[in-house]
């Protein structure tokens, strides 16, 4: 069960109007770097977490928390749209080139939403839900959901510095900031885990010993030459898990040159395609069958 307030999670406020800017922030709402994504993201992870209570009940409250972000930058992109023009004659008026294409605006704004935030990113591209990672194993996840905010954070901040508009800044800065403790939020969880040598390599549910023990450790260069004299901290030392020691080799093929038989004649490739070794084609051997 979800509830809802009235008012905003935090203020927003828009001093000078901008349809364009208010077409960048639909990156924010729609994109892959935006608040649907992350907000889906860590309800499916939820509503699907098996396991400790903990995990499910932080997950509702933090994908709850990017509700009132959507919401926020909804009400941005409606606030940043109050104004423009509702007719492209208004616009053609002042500029023969409809103003350099309504200044940036999404006209989608006008046509499709009555200058209104949509499900979209900037470009107009409705949100994807592949997007979307719930896995099941809940370090997979809380490593999908960093780099989520990461972006999203990374996002915010280009924002930020693509308005001078104080209100928006203002915002933003607080986005920005949810995004710095969700981050950390989520590696708080990986170390509640056990840390890197506690969840590496996952799923830690996997008996190693089951795995290849040639290759589990092992950088494979695909440089022309061997280069020994690398000593980097992925090709030499101890593993990040602690559970073995990184080494460094060339790369070689260790598997054969692949064999395809011939083209199956319902999918009718070309006919030469379908001529056998022996000099029979396979259609005159299925002629032959039949």
């Amino acid at each position: 069960m979800f509830y809802h307030d009235n008012k905003l999670q935090y203020t927003v406020r828009v001093d000078k109007p901008n349809p364009a800017f208010a077409n960048m922030l639909q990156q924010a709402i729609g994109g892959i770097e935006g608040e649907i994504r992350v907000c889906l993201q860590y309800l499916f992870q939820a509503w699907g977490s098996r396991g400790p209570n903990k995990y499910r009940d932080m997950l509702l409250e933090t994908g709850t928390e990017e509700i009132s972000h959507i919401e926020m930058l909804a009400t941005a992109v409606a606030l940043n749209l109050e104004g423009a023009p509702l007719s492209l004659k208004e616009e053609m008026a002042k500029d023969k080139v409809i103003g350099a294409v309504m200044g940036g605006m999404n006209p989608r704004h006008v046509l499709s939403s009555g200058l209104a935030a949509m499900a979209v990113d900037a470009n107009g591209v409705p949100f994807n839900g592949s997007w979307v990672v719930g896995s099941g194993n809940i370090a997979a996840d809380m490593y999908a959901n960093v780099m989520a905010e990461s972006t999203g954070r990374l996002l915010a901040t280009r924002l930020w510095e693509a308005t001078d508009d104080p209100g928006m800044k203002d915002m933003l800065s607080f986005l920005i900031a949810r995004d710095t403790m969700h981050q950390n939020q989520w590696l708080a969880v990986l170390e509640d885990l056990g840390g890197v040598k506690g969840v590496h390599p996952i799923p830690n549910s996997f008996p190693q010993n089951m795995e290849n023990q040639e290759f589990n450790y092992t950088f494979m260069s695909t440089q022309l030459e061997c280069k020994p004299e690398i000593n980097e901290r992925w090709t030499e030392g101890q593993s990040i898990d602690g559970k073995s020691n990184f080494k460094y080799v060339l790369a070689k093929p260790h598997g054969q040159e692949p064999q395809l038989g011939a083209p199956d004649p319902r999918g009718h490739a070309q006919k030469e395609q379908m001529m056998g070794s022996a000099g029979k084609g396979l259609v005159d051997k299925v002629k032959d069958v039949l």
